[in-house]
């Protein structure tokens, strides 16, 4: 892979998460998750270019993120679809390493996991977070539509650090 400027992205923001998906990658080498995220996107935040992601509170990758200064957006080629189907639909509280169990590759940049057969891979720090409140919610039909269970997403706005390209 090599690095390009968050500005020398050619990708649409809009099918980035939306229909290509994605993983997010945490943790530290000796201890590590990933999920298929497709709630999310890029732009800029307090004068830096960011990503912002969504998280339920039940998911396991998020005590990775919340643990560590860093995580990671791996976009993989469409050939990889059962891999992030593997991310979404599995806990890695079930297996011991989801990667592997997903049939993919973890790379490290410094100590950010990331997937390795990635054709884009963001490297990011955390700038903000927060809970999704339905009080703030434009219309009411929201709620019920999207949260059921009322596990309300939390939200991340990261400094994209990073992004290596293929």
């Amino acid at each position: 892979m090599r690095e390009i400027k968050a500005t020398e992205l050619q990708e649409n923001p809009f099918t980035l998460f939306q229909q290509k998906w994605a993983l997010v990658s945490a943790g530290t080498k000796e201890k590590c998750n990933t999920m298929t995220v497709s709630w999310g996107g890029v732009g800029v935040f307090w004068n830096k270019n960011v990503a912002t992601i969504y998280i339920r509170p039940q998911r396991y990758t998020k005590e990775f993120i919340d643990a560590q200064e860093t995580f990671s957006i791996s976009v993989l080629p469409e050939d990889y679809r059962k891999a992030l189907q593997y991310c979404g639909a599995h806990s890695g509280r079930e297996t011991q390493d989801k990667f592997e169990a997903a049939g993919l590759t973890k790379a490290f940049d410094g100590d950010t996991p990331y997937v390795e057969e990635a054709e884009m891979v963001f490297v990011c720090r955390k700038l903000c977070e927060g809970d999704i409140d339905p009080a703030t919610f434009s219309d009411g039909e929201y709620d019920g539509m999207f949260y059921p269970e009322k596990d309300y997403h939390r939200y991340y706005i990261a400094e994209i650090l990073k992004v290596m390209v293929r």
